[in-house]
């Protein structure tokens, strides 16, 4: 028998169709675009379409972003967001916690930190924050003192004791893999790390601290942070699929903030 569909049934149906949304989210190589994927997953039958950008830099992406190229990023923490921000006079908002990748200090050349040789060439990130953070974590190990009062974005500059006369290469976050065959160690940001065949957990000398203020998050445009779209991104991010997806993925090397 041939069913005629009542009007209810219809508009039902349409209003499903309208709110269907199209977004872009920008993410660095690694585990934000891995993550994100299983995030597109779960927010699909939610009535929320994500498109994954990925970028290979920690520039672009809010860039991208505050130009309308891209909805959302999700690929750094707070301090470099802040920091960008005053930089560059974007005007993001963060909406929602992600995860935290703890620095790993890697090398080629020596197995154990306390090996490391006086004069040793030490590869950090050429960012303020990604930079200051690599020399706070040399300083948690004893390896430099910083001055007093410079906060979350030290410089090579601030540094006031160098017992062992280290020698600091200033380079592209993702491309401090490449420097392990000249480098004696280079501290790289997990992403990097995970997307050039390095396991935090297995390859590393030493490791950040996990409680440190570095907590990743989803960022969108200022003005956009009430959009249903936004609700919905940051449901699909926080849900239990997601979370276990992490947990199996990354053997601790990555860990849920929310």
């Amino acid at each position: 028998m041939l069913r005629v569909a009542t009007l209810s049934s219809v508009l039902a149906l349409m209003a499903s169709v309208a709110i269907a949304e199209e977004i872009k989210v920008g993410v660095s190589p690694g585990e934000h675009a891995e993550i994100m994927e299983e995030v597109a997953k779960v927010a699909a039958p939610m009535g929320l379409d994500i498109d994954v950008v990925e970028f290979s830099d920690y520039v672009i992406p809010n860039t991208a972003l505050a130009d309308g190229d891209i909805d959302a990023n999700s690929f750094q923490h707070v301090p470099y967001l802040e920091n960008q921000m005053k930089d560059r006079g974007f005007e993001l908002v963060v909406v929602g916690n992600t995860i935290t990748t703890p620095m790993g200090i890697y090398s080629d050349k020596i197995e154990d930190i306390a090996d490391l040789e006086d004069g040793a060439k030490v590869a950090i990130p050429n960012d303020p924050t990604n930079g200051g953070r690599a020399l706070l974590l040399l300083q948690d190990l004893g390896l430099v003192t910083l001055a007093e009062g410079t906060g979350l974005v030290p410089s090579p500059l601030d540094i006031e004791d160098n017992p062992k006369g280290l020698k600091f290469l200033e380079l592209d976050a993702a491309q401090l893999p490449r420097t392990l065959a000249d480098a004696e160690i280079a501290i790289i940001n997990t992403n990097y790390a995970i997307a050039s065949g390095l396991s935090p957990k297995e390859d590393s000398i030493a490791m950040e601290k996990a409680d440190s203020p570095y907590v990743n998050v989803i960022v969108v445009r200022k003005g956009d942070e009430d959009q249903p779209w936004v609700k919905t991104l940051v449901e699909a991010y926080h849900s239990d699929e997601v979370k276990t997806f992490i947990e199996e993925s990354y053997d601790g090397a990555v860990i849920t903030s929310w």
